[in-house]
């Protein structure tokens, strides 16, 4: 028996695999400090969890929806996108997804033929150029450089395009570097995508974890909408990563096409979990906000803790909850020192490389934790990479550490 051979193609998310790697180390008896998951400590707002109650017990939301998500949740997308992004739609425009994965999986499907190019950001979240490579498409790196703040190079990604190119990524704020693109690199790249006749697929999930400057959907400049795939969600905002709720605001002549894949792929998305979405919407914004807000706290402590370890720089993350921090003053891998911090220090950091080649030389640090255990984490790691610099000595699999 032997797979497609396109699964040759399709890569993974490591975050999963070093939090497997970490869960085994506590298996023996270690304390291990999670910083790998792009994960909201904290909990669901009790009225979304109220009002999913109700719809599942009371209301007795137990069967198919409509492909593309029930009404009231999708005109609740089109008046929080209204409010919070200035991007106008309509609720046909919406497509309702177990998560927001789906939305980048079915804008390669609908609009990347074999041989297509598609320009992403590298370092940068690993399932771009998993899903471009995937249907047959050819991944086009745009490197991300801690020179310019990990800010994708516009000038640069216009050098990029190629009559073969027929989308652009666009991740802001960014998974895993914490940057933001400026406005001015927004209008750019629309320019670009006017000019050339392509597609932008704007990955806003941190969207409203933007902490400097003001955000700017690309969706909303003019000519973009017709040509925009913005995706969001509710597991960063909302703290509700297992919930699996994502959309994406799409074009009219785009709409029919994306509910063709989700009726062949996943039929529709949780009926009751589509109800705690509306109260997540149209609900209290306070939670959300005080989550925001420590966010902030945390990234100050996280950064100020990164850049008192000597051999160690960090930028400060304009958004999200990460940090990226160069590890390559230690004269080792991004993958060495990632597993020499979980085996020596107990704190379970991802390697750069997992976010591509570009990302060699850095780790990514979820600040998704508590101000106690980044705390803890800082010090360890302080620990650690002293002792590495003293004795050159990498902890790995097996070892016993601290």
């Amino acid at each position: 028996m032997k797979l497609a051979s396109r699964m040759e193609r399709i890569g993974t998310e490591t975050a999963f695999e070093a939090a497997a790697r970490a869960r085994a180390l506590e298996a023996t008896g270690r304390d291990v400090i999670h910083l790998e998951l792009g994960e909201p400590d904290f909990d669901t707002p009790r009225h979304v969890g109220e009002a999913t109650v109700r719809a599942l017990l009371n209301e007795r939301m137990t069967h198919y929806t409509p492909a593309t998500g029930i009404a009231p949740l999708k005109e609740a997308i089109v008046a929080d996108v209204s409010r919070w992004k200035g991007i106008q739609a309509t609720p046909d425009q919406v497509v309702v997804t177990p998560g927001a994965k789906p939305i980048m999986f079915y804008a390669m499907l609908a609009l990347v033929d074999e041989g297509d190019e598609v320009i992403y950001p590298n370092p940068g979240f690993p399932i771009y150029e998993s899903m471009i490579a995937y249907v047959g498409g050819t991944p086009v790196p745009a490197p991300l450089r801690e020179a310019s703040e990990f800010r994708m190079d516009v000038a640069e990604v216009a050098t990029l395009v190629t009559d073969r190119t027929r989308m652009i990524v666009l991740n802001s704020p960014h998974n895993p570097t914490g940057s933001i693109l400026t406005a001015d690199d927004i209008r750019e790249i629309a320019r670009i995508a006017l000019e050339r006749d392509l597609v932008v697929l704007a990955d806003e999930i941190y969207g409203r974890l933007q902490y400097d400057g003001e955000p700017l959907s690309i969706a909303t400049l003019p000519g973009m909408a017709e040509r925009t795939i913005t995706l969001d969600g509710f597991s960063k905002t909302f703290a509700m990563t297992g919930w699996r709720l994502g959309y994406g605001i799409v074009p009219d002549w785009l709409a029919p096409s994306f509910s063709r894949l989700v009726i062949n792929s996943v039929s529709c998305t949780n009926a009751f979990a589509q109800a705690g979405a509306v109260a997540a919407l149209a609900g209290p914004q306070d939670e959300p906000q005080r989550f925001r807000e420590e966010f902030m706290a945390r990234r100050r402590l996280i950064v100020e803790g990164l850049n008192a370890i000597p051999g160690v720089s960090a930028v400060t993350p304009r958004g999200a909850f990460y940090a990226f921090p160069n590890v390559s003053s230690f004269g080792r891998t991004s993958n060495e020192i990632a597993d020499h911090l979980l085996y020596d220090a107990g704190v379970c950091v991802l390697s750069g490389t997992a976010f591509g080649s570009s990302g060699e030389g850095y780790v990514r640090l979820s600040y998704a934790n508590s101000q106690e255990n980044i705390g803890r984490a800082l010090e360890r790691m302080g620990e650690s990479l002293a002792k590495l610099e003293r004795t050159g000595e990498l902890a790995g699999a097996g070892s016993v550490g601290s």
